[in-house]
C-alpha cells in the first residue's frame, strides 16, 4: 500500500510517543544523571594532562605526583560505573518502549474493523509493529543516551575553554551557526527520501509474506519468475532510493565535518601565542578541539537518524490513531466494557432473536447500496439459508449480524435491542462462526479447540469432535488431539482443518451459528455426517447457513436468495422450488450438474 503523504510532525513527532515513555521517566532522569556524570569526568583528562605539563614538566618537579595517580585512577572508575550504569538503563528502557509500543499497536488492531485489514497488506502492518517501533525504541533508549553523552561533553568542553581562554573559546564556537544553516539546507531532503524508504521497505515484506505464504499457488501456477521480478524490480527501487539517501547523508556528514574541522583549525591558528607561554594550556585546547569532532560528527548522524525515525513515527501514530469503522460509544464501553476489560457482570444473556429494521447498507469503499429499507425477522432457534452464485454477496447479512459492519441506515437487533447499545464482544461471544476457508492457530488441536472455550472438559471436547466426525480424523494422528497443526493449521488438510474449525465453534456453544460454507472443504461422505451433525447442533439456536450446495439448505426455515449483492427472493425451499424463480434455476442448474458428475464417473 502507497503511504499518504502528511505533514511533518512538530519536533520530529516526538511529543506523540511521549505518553510511552512518561512511565520510565524516572528510570530516563536516573540513566541522564549516570551519562552527565560519566560525561563530567570524560572532561577531566585534558585538565590533568594541563596540570601535567605546566607542573611537573615546566617546574620540574614530581612533588604531587602520588596524588596526581591516586585521583587519575578514581576518576576512571568513577566513570566506568557511571558509564555502565547509563548503558544498562538505556538497554531496559529500550526494550521497555518497544515492549508497551508492540502490544499498544497490536491490541489497537484488534479493534479496528475488517476493512482496514482489506485495505492494508500483512506486509504493511508488520512493518508498522516491528521495524518502526525498534527505530523509536532505539530513539529514546540509545539516541538520547548519546545525546547526553556527546551534547554535554561539548558543552562541558566549550565551559572549560571559555573559562581559561573565553576570545579563543569563542573563535572555536562560529562553527555552531554553521551547523544549524546546513542542518536546514538537508532536513527536506532527507525526509522525502526516507518516507519513499520506508515505504518500500513495507512493499518488500509484502513481497516476503506473500512468497512464503502463497508457494503452493505461486509453483502450481509456475510464476516463480514474475514473483522474483517483481521482487527484484521493489529492491532495485529501494537501492536507487537508498543510494540517493546515503549520498544526501554523505554531503551533509562531509560539509558538517568540515565545519567541525574549522575548529581544530583556529586553535592551531591562534594557539601559538599560548604555546610560546604555557605549553599546558595550549595541549589543552588541542585535547578540546579534537575531542570536540566526535560530538560533532555525532551530531550529524543524530540528526539525520532523527529525520529517518521521524517517519517512523508519523507512520507508527498514524496505525494508533486510526479508527475502527465499528466501534462501540463511550456509555456502551463504561456499561459493558470493552475488549480488553470486559464487564460481564452486566452482560445480559443472549437468546437469539435477530431483526433488521429498515436497514440500508453500502461498504466502506463501495459507492452502491448492498442493501436498502430491508426488514427481516428471525425468530430464536430459525435455521435461515442465504444462497446465491459465487460473489453475489452473501456475507452481507451475516457481517451485518456479527457487527463487523454496520448499517448505513436502520437498525440490526438482538433480542430487540439495537447491537449497537451493547458491545461488539458481548455479541461476538455468543456467535460461534466456521469460515469457509478455516484458519487454526500455531499449537496442538487441543490448543486450537479450546480458543472456542477455555475451561472445556475432556469430555465437552471429545462430543464436539464427535460431533462432526472429527473424532475419527483425529484417532488417526500420531498424538491425537495433541497433534501440532503448524502455522495457520498447514500440515493438516483443508478438510481436516475444516471439521477442527467446526468443533471449535460447536465447543463455544454459541447462541447465534454461523456456517459460511462450511461443508465445501469436506468430501462427500464428511459432508453427509456434517450435515446431520448440523441439524443436531442448530436445535435451540438461531443459525445462519451461507450454502453454495443447495441440497444442504433444504430443511432451512427460510432461504434468502441473494444476486448482485440484493435479495431476490424468499421463502422455503418448496416455495421457492413452485415459484420458479432464481433459486429453481440455481437448483436445477446445480442438480443437473451434480447428475452429469455422477453419470460421467
Amino acid at each position: 500500500m502507497e503511504e499518504k503523504k502528511t505533514k511533518s510532525l512538530p519536533f520530529f513527532g516526538i511529543p506523540k510517543i511521549l505518553p510511552y515513555v512518561k512511565k520510565y521517566r524516572h528510570r530516563l532522569m536516573f540513566m541522564i544523571f549516570c551519562g552527565l556524570g560519566g560525561t563530567a569526568v570524560d572532561i577531566v583528562p585534558p585538565l590533568f594532562q594541563r596540570y601535567a605539563l605546566n607542573h611537573f614538566i615546566a617546574e620540574n618537579t614530581l612533588d604531587t605526583l602520588p596524588w596526581y595517580i591516586a585521583l587519575y585512577i578514581l576518576t576512571i572508575l568513577f566513570a566506568a560505573v557511571m558509564n555502565y550504569t547509563a548503558c544498562r538503563n538505556a538497554m531496559t528502557t529500550e526494550v521497555s518502549v518497544n515492549r508497551d509500543l508492540r502490544s499498544a499497536a497490536f491490541n489497537h488492531l484488534q479493534t479496528l474493523s475488517f476493512s482496514y485489514f482489506n485495505q492494508n497488506s500483512v506486509g504493511y502492518i508488520h512493518s508498522r509493529i516491528m521495524s518502526d517501533t525498534g527505530r523509536i525504541g532505539s530513539l529514546v533508549s540509545w539516541s538520547l543516551m548519546d545525546c547526553v553523552w556527546n551534547t554535554s561533553y561539548l558543552i562541558g568542553s566549550l565551559g572549560v575553554m571559555l573559562a581559561i581562554n573565553a576570545r579563543l573559546a569563542l573563535l572555536v564556537m562560529l562553527i555552531l551557526p554553521l551547523i544549524v544553516v546546513l542542518f536546514a539546507l538537508f532536513k527536506g531532503k532527507l525526509i522525502m527520501v526516507n518516507h519513499r524508504i520506508r515505504e518500500l521497505n513495507s512493499r518488500i515484506t509484502g513481497d516476503f509474506n506473500e512468497g512464503i505464504t502463497g508457494a503452493k499457488t505461486i509453483k502450481t501456477l509456475v510464476i516463480e519468475d514474475r514473483m522474483a521480478g517483481d521482487f527484484v524490480k521493489d529492491t532495485q527501487e529501494i537501492r536507487q532510493k537508498s543510494i540517493r539517501a546515503a549520498r544526501l547523508r554523505g554531503a551533509f556528514s562531509v560539509t558538517m565535518h568540515l565545519a567541525s574541522s574549522l575548529a581544530l583549525a583556529i586553535v592551531l591558528w591562534k594557539g601559538g601565542y599560548i604555546a610560546a607561554s604555557e605549553v599546558g594550556t595550549f595541549s589543552m585546547f588541542m585535547s578540546y578541539a579534537q575531542g570536540m569532532m566526535e560530538p560533532v560528527r555525532w551530531i550529524v548522524d543524530a540528526i539525520s537518524n532523527l529525520i529517518t525515525t521521524q517517519v517512523n513515527i508519523e507512520r507508527l501514530t498514524r496505525l494508533l490513531s486510526t479508527e475502527s469503522d465499528v466501534s462501540d460509544s463511550p456509555e456502551v464501553i463504561e456499561k459493558y466494557g470493552d475488549s480488553f476489560h470486559p464487564k460481564k457482570e452486566n452482560w445480559e444473556p443472549i437468546r437469539g432473536d435477530i431483526a433488521f429494521e429498515d436497514v440500508s447498507f453500502k461498504y466502506p469503499d463501495g459507492d452502491e447500496y448492498v442493501l436498502e429499507h430491508f426488514y427481516l425477522s428471525i425468530p430464536f432457534g430459525s435455521n435461515i439459508a442465504i444462497v446465491g452464485e459465487t460473489g453475489a454477496g452473501k456475507s452481507t447479512l451475516v457481517n451485518l449480524v456479527c457487527r463487523f459492519f454496520e448499517p448505513t441506515s436502520g437498525r440490526v437487533l438482538i433480542d430487540g435491542r439495537d447491537v449497537r447499545e451493547r458491545s461488539q464482544l458481548w455479541l461476538h461471544s455468543a456467535i460461534g462462526y466456521v469460515l469457509q476457508t478455516p484458519h487454526l492457530f500455531s499449537g496442538t488441536i487441543r490448543d486450537n479447540l479450546l480458543y472456542g472455550n477455555p475451561s472445556a472438559t475432556e469430555e465437552e471436547i471429545q462430543r464436539a469432535l464427535q460431533l462432526v466426525s472429527a473424532d475419527e480424523v483425529v484417532a488417526k494422528m500420531e498424538k491425537g488431539i495433541d497433534t501440532d497443526v503448524g502455522e495457520g493449521g498447514d500440515l493438516l488438510s483443508t478438510g481436516e482443518k475444516q471439521l477442527i474449525s467446526f468443533a471449535r465453534a460447536i465447543l463455544a456453544d454459541p447462541r447465534i451459528l454461523v456456517l459460511d460454507e462450511a461443508t465445501a472443504s469436506v468430501d462427500t461422505l464428511t459432508e453427509q455426517r456434517i450435515q446431520s451433525a448440523i441439524d443436531t447442533v442448530i436445535r435451540g439456536r438461531t443459525s445462519l447457513v451461507i450454502a453454495h450446495r443447495l441440497s444442504t439448505v433444504r430443511n432451512a426455515d427460510l432461504i434468502l436468495v441473494v444476486r448482485d449483492g440484493k435479495i431476490v427472493e424468499q421463502g422455503t425451499h418448496e416455495q421457492l422450488l413452485a415459484a420458479k424463480g432464481a433459486y429453481y434455476r440455481l437448483y436445477t442448474r446445480q442438480y443437473e450438474d451434480e447428475a452429469t458428475s455422477v453419470i460421467l464417473n
